[in-house]
């Protein structure tokens, strides 16, 4: 393969026990002072059950529970099919008895031999109770590891980080992390590196999660299908996301030799067609592993939801119409180097404008069609509860109780049908508050917010519950089909992305390279990295994901120091938003995407919303400016000053003063806006050091929150910014496009020509020109015998646009050697 000009310098690989990077580094540790957490052998799972932080009890009494359930669901299903007497449970059947004449519970249970005898008897249920006990020794000695590893946990958090276990729900996360990063100059729990970071902690939490959104990024996973009736369709179930975890990262012959590194073999492209040819085998066999398990594992999940499901839908039948974010709505709308509880706590807070959103689209058919039957199932119940008050003897009938219940449930199911009738029809103003909160959408959806095929796509990402729990259920049936008949047809695009996008970092290992965030090497052109990003197509990541991801991470973590390049884009996205934010209080508005993306968030719709309590400003930033009429401008309120607060959050700015001891830097200085603000709102004059030692959990723990709500919107309002200046640029170049048609015709069908003679994969085939491409100076960057020139935007693989260009991604150049390729090493 052409070598690739990165940042990333030519070492020799290393597969020793530990991670590449510290062969012949010597630390010296006095014997008497050696620490018990020197030299933590497996950084990763040690940093990820750090990052739980629920406790020791709650994380014992979690995994206690887990196998109690498993017993309990499994005998209890088990004495159901063959230890009840249902005809004297439904009184088909009558029981002597000498002292009373009614029948009791006990009665319809058989006796102890009968019931031994028809489990024996019975050979399904005997191979069921198998897989179930080894299944559950499994369970049990994976348990007892756990604890070991749980009390370990406990005496890092006590010892080490000197924090209590009643103290624990106070510490965000950010504290946690900090207190790590000193102590590693004490403690050395990692001796690859003599410093900790806060994306090093991140690479080793997320390792393998990296690469899954990388991969769902790329739509390299066989999650989207075009089925005959339902049209495009997203299939991606926890029972699928397991399969593709066991085959790619843990499971026997996957990629990886352990948890931080990849095979050397994969990482050489000599190979590759052997390698493809071997991983396609491997998902073949385990394609029909799961159809030979799907039997116990469909009767496991029908039995699982049953048990977990059934009391809530008793009680709220109005449950399974509530929405919830799918999983592929997770993976595609998350960061990456994001936490899991970073990224619910993000998605929660776009759940209700997502909800109104989707309660927008309702059919006029249907809603009439739901009165009715909503008015006929209301008499009959109205009728059978009228009786019972004046019999309760009516309850006695038989099915009359049950009739009360499919009422009851039926007239709820019509009612998430029919709309409120004071709701107002806003759909593009709830989708902008949404973006605030998911921070991402594909570029299509702008301007089409009020159409159905809008709608639909985002139902993708935001499901109604009974799908998901329908999704479950098929889940065992159509995973091993997937596997067989999809996934095994991109094995060549899963090696040429792991060879191509697997980088080792000294004192981490092998990591995503997208997980960097570096927008040299994976930026788009079309989100603010024009003439800073050097990455061809088929290296950019879709959607403005590296740009987004670099901005969450940097506002999220405020003492890390990113790279040059990265802190240079930092800092001109900030002082673009700062600049524009000024400009649109002036009444400067033409071609502001700042004035736009805030603006058209100051509705009725969606009244004091998070943008919108920004451009007002809290009490201590914000001033009042009275119009010559003496009326307020809602839109000019504190624009200025929540610009400049949102600056001073930046870890740009604040790099300086934010370093520092551990205990102390927690928090910003105390006359930061933000703890200013904080002060205010909890009408409280205490300081902010204070606060952060622990001298009040309760105001601790709200300066936490209001410092965590100003880092929220300040990533909403550049995720807006930036969304908006993709809508300029893809309206720009369409313009562009129109007007130099005719001009580039002839020279992009000669280039199409020349790709086809190279290799390539069905993912990620070769590219070509489209016809009014977008000529940009400088933009072009040659690998060997190809050249890779940057287009207008292309939108997300997967998500079908209207009248949109064909898209193509630069070519995967052969290799003539295995040695032509070698392992890349971050240079530190």
């Amino acid at each position: 393969m052409a070598h690739f000009d990165t940042e990333y310098q030519r070492l020799e690989a290393s597969y020793s026990d530990s991670p590449p990077g510290e062969e012949n580094l010597l630390v010296h540790v006095p014997e008497g002072s050696k620490s018990p957490w020197h030299h933590i052998e497996n950084l990763d799972l040690f940093f990820q059950r750090i990052s739980f932080k629920n406790g020791f009890t709650c994380m014992l009494l979690g995994e206690i529970f887990e196998l109690v359930q498993l017993v309990f669901v499994v005998a209890f299903t088990v004495f159901l099919a063959n230890c009840v007497d249902y005809d004297i449970l439904f009184a088909n059947k009558f029981v002597n008895h000498t002292d009373s004449s009614k029948v009791t519970l006990p009665d319809a249970f058989l006796p102890v031999d009968v019931c031994s005898a028809r489990i024996r008897d019975n050979v399904f249920v005997i191979f069921i109770l198998i897989i179930s006990g080894v299944f559950w020794l499994h369970r049990l000695v994976k348990f007892i590891y756990n604890i070991c590893c749980y009390w370990e946990i406990r005496s890092f958090y006590i010892n080490a980080l000197k924090m209590s276990m009643t103290d624990l729900p106070y510490f965000t996360w950010q504290e946690v992390q900090a207190r790590i990063i000193e102590i590693q100059k004490e403690h050395q729990i990692c001796i690859h590196k003599k410093e900790l970071t806060e994306l090093d902690i991140y690479h080793r939490i997320l390792r393998f999660k990296n690469y899954m959104v990388a991969m769902v990024n790329k739509s390299l996973l066989p999650v989207r299908f075009r089925l005959p009736l339902l049209g495009d369709t997203v299939f991606y179930t926890r029972g699928l996301k397991y399969n593709f975890e066991l085959i790619f990262f843990w499971g026997p012959g996957s990629l990886f030799e352990n948890e931080w590194s990849l095979k050397p073999e994969y990482k050489r492209g000599g190979n590759r067609l052997e390698l493809a040819d071997r991983l396609s085998s491997r998902i073949l066999w385990i394609g029909i592993a799961n159809l030979l398990l799907c039997p116990v594992i469909l009767i496991w999940q029908i039995l699982y939801a049953f048990f977990s499901y059934t009391e809530v839908i008793k009680r709220e039948p109005g449950s399974l119409g509530a929405r919830c974010w799918s999983l592929y709505g997770r993976f595609y709308l998350r960061h990456f180097n994001e936490l899991d509880h970073e990224l619910m706590s993000r998605l929660s807070k776009g759940y209700k404008a997502s909800s109104k959103y989707m309660n927008c689209f309702m059919s006029p058919l249907l809603t009439v069609v739901a009165k009715n039957v909503a008015f006929f199932a209301g008499s009959i119940l109205a009728v059978l509860i009228a009786l019972t008050i004046y019999d309760e003897d009516v309850l006695a009938v038989e099915h009359v109780l049950s009739s009360i219940t499919l009422l009851g449930i039926c007239i709820t199911v019509c009612r998430s049908f029919i709309p409120d009738k004071h709701m107002v029809f806003c759909p593009e103003q709830l989708l902008k508050v949404i973006l605030a909160h998911i921070h991402y959408m594909p570029d299509h959806w702008q301007g089409n917010a009020h159409r159905y095929e809008t709608r639909d796509e985002f139902a993708q990402l935001f499901q109604y519950k009974a799908v998901f729990i329908l999704e479950e259920l098929l889940s065992p049936v159509i995973t091993p089909f997937i596997l067989i008949f999809c996934l095994r047809r991109k094995s060549l695009e899963i090696i040429d992305f792991f060879r191509n996008f697997t980088v080792d970092v000294v004192g981490v290992g092998d990591t995503c390279s997208f997980a960097q965030m570096d927008v040299r090497q994976h930026g788009h052109p079309a989100w603010m990295s024009a003439g800073k990003t050097e990455a061809s197509i088929y290296q950019q990541a879709e959607d403005g994901k590296t740009e987004l991801s670099l901005m969450h991470f940097a506002i999220t973590n405020p003492h890390w120091q990113p790279p040059r390049e990265s802190t240079h884009f930092i800092s001109l996205l900030k002082e673009k938003v700062h600049r524009e934010a000024a400009a649109g209080q002036q009444g400067i508005i033409a071609e502001n995407p700042a004035f736009t993306s805030t603006h058209s968030l100051q509705s009725d719709s969606e009244p004091r919303s998070l943008i919108a309590n920004l451009l007002m400003g809290p009490p201590s930033l914000a001033s009042l400016h009275l119009g010559r009429e003496g009326s307020i401008n809602p839109v000019s309120i504190g624009v200025s000053e929540g610009a400049s607060a949102l600056r001073s959050l930046s870890p740009v700015s604040t790099s300086q003063h934010l370093r520092g001891s551990y205990p102390s830097a927690r928090l910003p200085r105390p006359d930061h806006p933000a703890v200013v603000a904080g002060r205010a709102m909890t009408g409280s004059g205490t300081d902010a050091r204070t606060i952060s030692s622990g001298s009040s959990a309760w105001e601790g723990q709200l300066s936490s929150m209001v410092l965590s709500e100003y880092a929220s919107t300040e990533m909403s309002i550049h995720a807006l910014y930036m969304h908006e200046v993709n809508k300029i640029s893809l309206l720009t170049n369409d313009m562009h496009n129109q007007q130099s048609r005719g001009e580039v015709s002839e020279s992009v069908n000669e280039d199409m020509e020349a790709a086809r003679t190279f290799p390539r994969s069905s993912t990620f085939p070769t590219t070509s020109h489209q016809a009014g491409a977008a000529q940009q100076s400088g933009s072009q960057r040659h690998y060997g015998r190809t050249s890779a020139q940057r287009t207008p935007r292309m939108p997300m693989g997967g998500w079908s646009e209207e009248n949109q260009m064909s898209r193509h991604h630069d070519p995967v150049p052969e290799e003539g050697s295995e040695d032509e390729l070698p392992p890349h090493i971050h240079k530190v």
